[in-house]
């Protein structure tokens, strides 16, 4: 099957910290993993911005994504995403204007508006509290500084702007993304009831511009991934934990599906844990495939981009490993288009 009639397939990392380990291995992680991802034929490599939490290492995409695509040699790499409302604007064009000229044609930047962490540290990155209202705006600044009309210029200049994505998990994201006439990465790991609903509204809301000639949408989702459905339950067990952990405001580096069985939780929360997972994609190959093939016809999403967090480094290799076997045969659907966004 030819990449025109196919799903494209991309990774989404916060170099997850996992227990018994340091931030430092997962950063060394994210570099082996994108290395990996690579040869599988994975279309992309975005690094999601997050802050003060102690499983997770990517704080700095921009800073990360340039020693991913350094250490790579093909794949795209990218932001999923730079939270815009913490950053100047003219900071993120400079930042990304430099690792476009430095790895032409392969950098895209993605663009949110939440916090990336909790309410005393969005005041402490943003320090206007009304910082995020004004998103497009800041968007519309960014676009300005790569097409030139803007009175500043971001330098360095690179030879080709980087695309940009605009993320979301709501309503405002698709719209905003529809208006401006850019590709948008809907947030199914966060809120899968949203998932369909936002992409028509993106398509409804989509106007052609000089950045996207039609609607290009990637759906990002947790994906576990194992040769057998109990195996890839087995390994989503520190998700389920961690999952109960954030709830009660304690979330530390991701536990091993071992101590996940030795963690304090009663079965019924457990079951919670458990059932908040069913919309994301859990099993062996076969099962991945129904489940995903799917959510492509339902949504008319154009790119699966998988966020998979597994304690051993293998086993997530390996879940990325069958990802791309699974994708390799799961067509597009009719709504998806045929070429776009890079």
């Amino acid at each position: 099957m030819s990449e025109l009639n196919r799903i494209r397939y991309s990774v989404l990392d916060i170099a997850p910290v996992m227990s018994g380990s340091t931030s430092a291995q997962a950063l060394r992680n994210t570099l082996d993993l994108a290395r990996r991802a690579e040869e599988f034929g994975f279309h992309r490599y975005w690094l999601a911005e997050h802050h003060n939490t102690g499983s997770i290492a990517s704080s700095s995409p921009a800073v990360l994504a340039g020693q991913v695509a350094a250490s790579t040699a093909s794949i795209r790499v990218g932001s999923g995403g730079v939270m815009l409302p913490n950053h100047q604007p003219l900071v993120v064009a400079e930042q990304f204007g430099t690792l476009a000229a430095l790895h032409p044609g392969r950098i895209d930047l993605g663009l949110g508006r939440a916090p990336g962490g909790d309410p005393l540290t969005a005041q402490a990155l943003r320090r206007d509290p009304l910082n995020g209202v004004d998103f497009p705006e800041q968007v519309r600044e960014i676009l300005g500084y790569a097409t030139g009309e803007n009175p500043i210029t971001a330098n360095p200049v690179p030879d080709e702007w980087p695309p940009v994505w605009i993320l979301g998990s709501g309503g405002g994201g698709p719209r905003t993304a529809g208006e401006l006439g850019l590709p948008f990465a809907s947030a199914h790991h966060f809120t899968p009831q949203n998932t369909v609903p936002g992409l028509q509204l993106y398509r409804r809301s989509f106007r052609p511009s000089r950045w996207l000639q039609e609607a290009y949408a990637v759906v990002a989702a947790v994906v576990v991934l194992a040769d057998t459905d109990a195996e890839a339950q087995r390994l989503a067990a520190s998700l389920e934990i961690a999952h109960l952990k954030m709830l009660r405001g304690k979330l530390g580096p991701y536990v091993s599906p071992e101590e996940a069985d030795r963690e304090p939780f009663t079965a019924a929360e457990r079951q919670m844990a458990k059932d908040s997972f069913v919309p994301q994609f859990v099993g062996g190959p076969e099962t991945v495939r129904r489940s995903l093939g799917a959510l492509v016809r339902a949504s008319g999403a154009d790119e699966i981009m998988a966020l998979t967090i597994v304690h051993d480094h293998a086993a997530r290799v390996r879940s990325y490993e069958l990802l791309a076997q699974v994708c390799e045969s799961l067509p597009l659907s009719p709504e998806s288009a045929v070429a776009g966004a890079e």
